[in-house]
């Protein structure tokens, strides 16, 4: 990446409403390499403790295997995958071993010192990339509505406030593996930004507000503003939320 632009990133989490939290956020600049960063958000299901282990579990696999990941040499898509893959084994060994059912969801990005930038999810969990205001990409969820909005039985709309809204197809720590979904952007640009969010938060906005917000605000101010607007649209019925954003900017010529 050249030195002509720079990396700004913040992260946001919020109980909402619930008695407890159970998303939880990591956004790692790596330990070795400039330039390389990692920004994960799992929002974790099956009752107070589990659903907690189960986030909890992705966010220890996450920091562990990248602070032994080496960009140079190794892929970054499978990076991605062995984080799903081995967070997803040890929580299903959780479930047997607590007669609990404990699941998360995923959304990932890893940006490399080129610029190029690795995106996988699985769940309802989201990623976002936008240049300015406009969306240039957004993960299909892996849930019932999504799969109704994909055969044109709903509008995007009308799948936020539907009732069978959580209904799941796919997440870590379910008896089938995961489903996944993989992204690659060739090179960030600056005006880019990045987010990975659970649905706690994107449910109260549409594209074109989130990207209002993530153009017009620097990173740490636009977390504040959309969990304080979420919580606001929420009305005292709010999941918990949380999201990592990061955002591309030049730096002023000399």
């Amino acid at each position: 990446m050249t030195s002509s632009y720079r990396l700004q990133a913040a992260t946001g989490i919020h109980r909402g409403d619930r008695e407890y939290q159970q998303d939880q956020v990591l956004l790692m600049p790596h330990p070795r390499v400039p330039g390389c960063v990692l920004g994960v958000v799992a929002d974790g299901m099956g009752g107070r403790s589990g659903g907690r282990k189960a986030s909890d579990q992705v966010m220890l696999t996450a920091r562990q295997l990248f602070e032994h990941f080496d960009p140079d040499t190794e892929d970054c898509e499978q990076l991605l995958r062995s984080i799903v893959h081995e967070a997803h084994t040890v929580i299903r060994l959780t479930a047997i071993s607590t007669e609990q059912e404990p699941h998360s969801t995923l959304a990932a990005f890893v940006v490399l010192p080129s610029g190029c930038c690795h995106c996988l999810h699985s769940g309802d969990s989201r990623l976002y990339h936008y240049h300015g205001r406009q969306l240039l990409f957004r993960s299909k969820d892996h849930s019932y509505v999504q799969a109704l909005t994909d055969r044109g039985d709903l509008t995007e709309e009308q799948a936020r406030h539907h009732p069978q809204a959580n209904i799941l197809l796919g997440c870590l720590g379910t008896e089938t593996p995961p489903m996944l979904a993989h992204h690659m952007i060739e090179r960030l640009q600056p005006g880019d930004a990045l987010m990975a969010c659970t649905d706690g938060l994107w449910h109260y906005f549409s594209n074109q507000e989130m990207g209002a917000v993530l153009d017009g605000l620097p990173p740490r101010e636009a977390t504040e503003f959309l969990i304080d607007k979420a919580r606001a649209r929420a009305a005292g019925r709010g999941d918990n939320l949380s999201l990592a954003v990061l955002k591309l900017t030049a730096l002023p010529e000399k």
